[in-house]
């Protein structure tokens, strides 16, 4: 195989992601939006490497039109799907159930798969899917892989993943824990034993996701033991527009009391809840702002999120049994110094601090914020999904093409 670049593709439900990299060194030799897809005026921004970006506002009507005018962009920079030097394009796929383990090069058996995977995924799925179809017409004679969020978390033991419900109704319904944000802590596991110095397989981690949808994991020796989300991305944590745990019961209240549909509540909990229903600020730099104002409401916001983040990380140190790291990431995560300190603000004696002056160093480099005779290392990892994507879209392709190195 002479080519050495993979496109990678986040196709959600009106906008496509794309970054086009070179395995060789990692450099992002393209990055950019389409978003607003079918609506009457859709946005592409496109970034090639040490170049001006480029954006036009226009018609796209799908996503069909949306890749095409990728590949245009692409094109234009010398860095066209017709290029020998493309090796793979890796899809995100957001659901991939226990069927998929670890990424697929994509056939019509794994397709039917995503798609039975639907009422599971509704949002998300569909969209992954017409961005596959949409890439295999334009290059048909490209591997095309599937990366999907869930994978990583399918290590998880079965006194993890099952629900404490009827095992026929689960299994007639699929009904289990299946965890998302995969890609991301896959990569900041393994991203924080190299900073640590450690073999991954050596190395307990707490990785804290933390963006305007936030998961939390316990990841033993490079394995998830554990993990926030489950049969949707609803469970867990509290998140910028959605609750995280709370009483099913609170459902059926709602339905016999408030008199609310099925549809009615799904919103509720998935849009209109987490920051954005406490407080009406799912920013958290706005809610921060808001909290040193004196803002009550605000802190109260602020408080139940920490609350909630602090009994996580407790309950994952209770099922790792030791913990080497707590690892930061996603855009709270890596950017809010305030929320990193109320985190561990009192688990001292579970062998957690973080330094002051180092939690309010800003910068793009993995680093340590915890003191340096800290038993449990604190640790700020940006996460890199697209390049975690490449990568394993890139060795399932060499690996493919080179059985005997295998």
């Amino acid at each position: 195989m002479s080519g050495t670049r993979v496109l990678v593709l986040n196709s959600g439900s009106s906008s496509v992601k794309y970054q086009l990299i070179d395995m060789r060194d990692g450099e992002r030799l393209a990055v950019g939006l389409v978003e607003r897809i079918g609506e009457a005026s859709s946005r592409l921004k496109h970034t090639p490497a040490g170049g001006e970006s480029r954006e036009w506002d226009g018609a796209v009507p799908d996503h069909e039109a949306a890749l095409k005018a990728v590949a245009a962009e692409l094109a234009k920079d010398g860095l066209g799907l017709d290029s020998a030097e493309l090796a793979a394009i890796g899809h995100r796929v957001v659901h991939g159930g226990k069927h998929f383990t670890e990424p697929t090069v994509i056939d019509d058996t794994v397709l039917a798969e995503i798609e039975r995977l639907i009422p599971v995924a509704p949002l998300h799925n569909p969209a992954n899917l017409t961005g596959i179809r949409t890439a295999q017409a334009l290059r048909p004679d490209l591997p095309q892989v599937a990366v999907f969020d869930t994978a990583f978390h399918t290590t998880m033991p079965e006194s993890a993943a099952r629900y404490a419900i009827d095992v026929e109704t689960a299994d007639a319904h699929r009904i289990r824990r299946y965890g998302f944000h995969g890609t991301s802590h896959a990569y900041v596991s393994r991203e924080t034993a190299r900073l640590l110095g450690r073999a991954p397989e050596d190395v307990n981690v707490i990785v804290l996701h933390l963006g305007n949808g936030a998961s939390a994991s316990a990841v033993r020796g490079g394995r998830c033991v554990d993990t926030s989300m489950g049969l949707t991305p609803l469970e867990g944590l509290v998140m910028g527009t959605r609750s995280g745990d709370m009483d099913p019961a609170v459902i059926f209240h709602l339905m016999r009391v408030g008199e609310m549909s099925a549809d009615e509540i799904d919103t509720l909990l998935n849009k209109r809840s987490g920051l954005i229903g406490l407080c009406g600020d799912n920013d958290m730099r706005e809610i921060r702002r808001r909290v040193d104002s004196g803002d009550e409401r605000a802190r109260l916001a602020f408080d139940i999120y920490i609350h909630r983040l602090k009994k996580y990380i407790g309950a994952y140190y209770a099922v790792l049994g030791r913990v080497d790291a707590v690892a930061f990431t996603a855009g709270v995560g890596e950017n809010s110094a305030p929320v990193r300190e109320a985190a561990v603000a009192g688990l001292e004696g579970l062998g957690l601090a973080v330094d002051g002056g180092l939690n309010a160093v800003r910068g793009d480099a993995a680093r340590l914020i915890s003191p340096a005779d800290a038993r449990v290392a604190v640790a700020v990892v940006p996460t890199d999904e697209e390049m975690e994507i490449a990568a394993q879209s890139y060795a399932l392709v060499i690996d493919s093409e080179n059985p005997d190195l295998t």
